[in-house]
């Protein structure tokens, strides 16, 4: 767990926010689903208490996995960004040499990335297959469907 993850500053706030409301909304909701289930009789036959405890459960992982994504989050703001060859928080036009389409993706790490905002993983396979390309650069990237060829057009913030 002591990989560092690089987000933007929301990205970071949006995190803690998720992490408070979930140790203090979704933790005592949890707790109260147990009580209620255990007062409902023998908790060997009691459905509802095993479903209560699994959700509880799967709750507290969920909190200690985004404990350890907000211990090792690392702030990168856009002007510190090189733009001289492919990076985290750039953002770069493509020519996709198959198609001769244009698109532009914005290189943001795993717990920013929306594909329909353009904004894709740094651990996906386009993500990875652009890291460290400079424009002009062509770069063969390995996806489930095959290789694709992208031109590199231009990298910006």
């Amino acid at each position: 767990m002591s990989d560092i993850i690089y987000v933007s500053k929301a990205t970071l706030q949006q995190l803690k926010e998720e992490l408070h409301r979930m140790r203090t909304v979704d933790r005592p909701a949890a707790a109260r689903a147990i009580a209620e289930a255990r007062e409902k009789g023998d908790l060997k036959e009691n459905a509802e208490y095993d479903a209560a405890k699994e959700s509880q459960g799967l709750l507290e992982a969920r909190i200690k996995k985004l404990e350890g994504d907000v211990a090792s989050a690392r702030i990168l703001e856009a002007e510190n960004v090189d733009t001289s060859k492919v990076s985290i928080l750039t953002k770069v036009t493509l020519t996709n040499l198959n198609t001769r389409k244009q698109i532009t993706y914005k290189i943001v790490s795993e717990k920013e990335a929306d594909l329909k905002a353009g904004k894709i993983s740094v651990t996906s396979p386009i993500g990875k297959g652009l890291m460290g390309k400079v424009k002009g650069e062509v770069a063969e990237v390995q996806v489930p469907a095959g290789t694709m060829k992208f031109k590199i057009e231009e990298i910006t913030v």
